[in-house]
C-alpha cells in the first residue's frame, strides 16, 4: 500500500466443495463461480476444496483478464484444495501443512489424505499478508473425536501468523475453519492473534441469518447435521487484523443466500462470504497486539490444553493398544515359524503337515503385524505432536500469568 493513503477492498471467501467424482454437479458449480467472479471483479479470492487441478486451470483461465494473479496449493495425496486469485500481483507464497489431520484409516472422512493447510500469498501494492485456510471438519458435535486435531490446528495456524505477520501491514485470512464462533479453537485463534471477526465488526451485514454459511435451506447441505441447529452454523470466516501505521475498518459484509443468479443450485453446500475492508494508513506505527485481555486468553489456553491433554491420553492409548497388536502378530509368526522348523527336522512326523491352514495364518499373521506395526507409528506421531502442542501451551500459559 506504499504511496495509497487509503484502500477499499472487496474479499470473496468460498468452500467450494469441489471433490471429483464425489460433489454433486462439480462442474457446472465451478462454471457458475468462475462466470460470478468474472462478473462481480473482487479484489481478493480465497477458495477452500478446489481438490481437482484440472477444475482450478478452468478458473484461471476464465478469469485471467480480471484476475491476473493466482496460486494453486499443492498438498498431501489429493491436494490441500486451496487457492487464491488476486487482482494484486503475489510475490511469493507458502504452503503450511498441520502436523495433525485426522486418521488415515477413518477413509470416510479423507480429511488426512488431502493435507488440510494453510496457504499464505504475499503482495506489494495490497495488504502485505494474505491467508486461505481449512482446518478438520467436525463429524459430530456431541463426540468430537477430531477436537483435539482441529485445536492443535488452530494453535499451529496461531503460531504461524504470528511469525510470518511480523513485517507484515494487514493481515487476512479466510476459510472453513470448521468451528463455530464460541468454540475453543475460534477464541484461541483470535485471541492469541488479535484477529478481528468480519461479521462482528462489520457496519453493514446482508445475507443469512447470524451470518451462517451452512444452512439447512442450501439443497447440497446433510440436514441431518443441522437437525440441533435450525437456522444453520457460522463455520467460514474472514478476520483481519492491522500491523503497523495502518487502520482496518469492515464496511460491508455479505453471504451468498440460496441458488446462484438465474439458476436453480448454489454454488457450493457452503454460502460464500463477502467483505468489504477499508484499509487506511494512520500517523504512527502501533505495535501488535494480542487484543484481548492477558487473564481471559490465559483462561482460552487453559481449556485449549486441556481438551489436547485429552486427546493425549487417548493417543497414548491407542498406542498401547496397537503396540500390543503387533507384538502378538509376531509371536504368532514367531511359533509358526517354530512349528515349521519342528516340522522339517522330523518332530512331527507321525502328524500330516496342514500347509494351507498353516500359510493363510501366516499371512494373516503379516497383515495384522503390518497393519499394527503402521497404526503404532501414525499415533507414536500422533503423541509427539499432541505433547509437543500441550508444551508449548503450557509456555505460552506461564508467560501470560508472569506478565506484570
Amino acid at each position: 500500500m506504499e504511496g495509497e493513503p487509503t484502500l477499499r477492498l472487496r474479499i470473496f471467501d468460498l468452500n467450494c466443495w469441489a471433490i471429483r467424482y464425489l460433489s454433486k454437479r462439480r462442474q457446472e458449480r465451478v462454471r457458475l463461480i468462475g462466470d460470478a467472479l468474472r462478473q462481480e471483479g473482487f479484489d481478493l479470492v480465497l477458495l477452500q476444496e478446489v481438490w481437482s487441478e484440472q477444475d482450478y486451470s478452468d478458473l484461471r483461465v476464465k478469469l485471467a483478464g480480471c484476475y491476473p494473479f493466482s496460486h494453486y496449493f499443492r498438498s498431501g495425496v489429493i491436494g490441500s484444495g486451496l487457492c487464491v486469485f488476486s487482482r494484486f500481483p503475489i510475490l511469493d507464497t507458502l504452503l503450511y501443512q498441520y502436523s495433525l489431520n485426522g486418521y488415515p484409516y477413518m477413509l470416510q472422512h479423507g480429511d488426512w489424505f488431502c493435507g488440510k493447510s494453510v496457504g499464505i500469498g504475499m503482495r506489494v501494492t495490497a495488504p502485505s499478508l494474505s491467508l486461505s485456510v481449512q482446518l478438520h471438519a467436525e463429524y459430530c458435535r456431541e463426540e468430537d473425536a477430531y477436537l483435539p486435531h482441529r485445536l492443535v490446528q488452530a494453535w499451529e495456524l496461531a503460531q504461524f501468523i504470528r511469525h510470518t505477520s511480523k513485517a507484515a501491514d494487514v493481515v487476512l485470512l479466510g476459510g472453513d475453519l470448521n468451528m463455530h464462533p464460541e468454540d475453543v479453537g475460534i477464541r484461541l485463534l483470535r485471541g492469541w492473534t488479535g484477529l478481528r471477526d468480519a461479521f462482528a465488526e462489520a457496519a453493514r451485514f446482508e445475507g443469512c441469518k447470524n451470518g451462517c454459511t451452512l444452512v439447512p435451506g442450501n439443497c447440497f447441505t446433510d440436514k441431518s447435521e443441522l437437525l440441533p441447529f435450525p437456522l444453520g452454523i457460522r463455520i467460514d470466516y474472514v478476520l483481519y487484523k492491522a500491523i503497523s501505521s495502518f487502520t482496518v475498518k469492515c464496511e460491508e459484509l455479505k453471504t451468498t443466500t440460496g441458488p446462484a443468479p438465474g439458476t436453480d443450485i448454489p454454488f457450493s453446500d457452503h454460502e460464500a462470504v463477502m467483505a468489504t475492508l477499508h484499509i487506511q494508513r494512520r500517523g504512527q506505527p502501533v505495535g501488535a497486539t494480542l487484543g484481548t485481555a492477558d487473564l481471559a486468553l490465559a483462561d482460552v489456553v487453559t481449556e485449549a490444553r486441556t481438551e489436547v491433554g485429552v486427546g493425549l491420553r487417548a493417543a497414548r492409548r491407542q498406542r498401547y493398544s496397537s503396540g500390543r497388536m503387533a507384538v502378538l502378530a509376531l509371536l504368532l509368526l514367531l511359533l509358526q515359524a517354530a512349528a515349521a522348523l519342528g516340522t522339517l527336522a522330523g518332530l512331527g512326523a507321525e502328524q500330516p503337515f496342514p500347509k494351507l491352514s498353516f500359510c493363510l495364518l501366516a499371512f494373516l499373521a503379516l497383515g495384522v503385524l503390518a497393519l499394527a506395526t503402521g497404526l503404532h507409528l501414525f499415533h507414536t506421531m500422533e503423541v509427539k505432536m499432541l505433547h509437543g502442542t500441550e508444551e508449548q501451551m503450557w509456555m505460552a500459559l506461564r508467560a501470560l500469568q508472569e506478565r506484570p
